[in-house]
């Protein structure tokens, strides 16, 4: 896979660009974690270092566009 300057390069710009791609087809985008474990890598690419983020309780994310309410 070829990657150039519009790769999605952190968190921000990868839920930008989730919403962006879906909003305006009547999408609605709903997350719900309980107990949330991740692996978040220090930098892009596979000899990145990673943290482990452990969520105790529940992480909830929702998102719609108020526009066609």
């Amino acid at each position: 896979m070829a990657q150039n300057s519009a790769d999605t390069r952190s968190w921000p710009d990868l839920a930008i660009g989730l919403y962006d791609r879906l909003t305006g087809r009547g999408a609605e985008i709903e997350y719900e974690f309980n107990n949330l474990e991740l692996s978040v890598p220090s930098a892009v690419g596979s000899q990145a270092d990673h943290a482990k983020w452990i969520v105790k309780g529940a992480v909830k994310i929702r998102t719609r566009d108020l526009a066609k309410n």
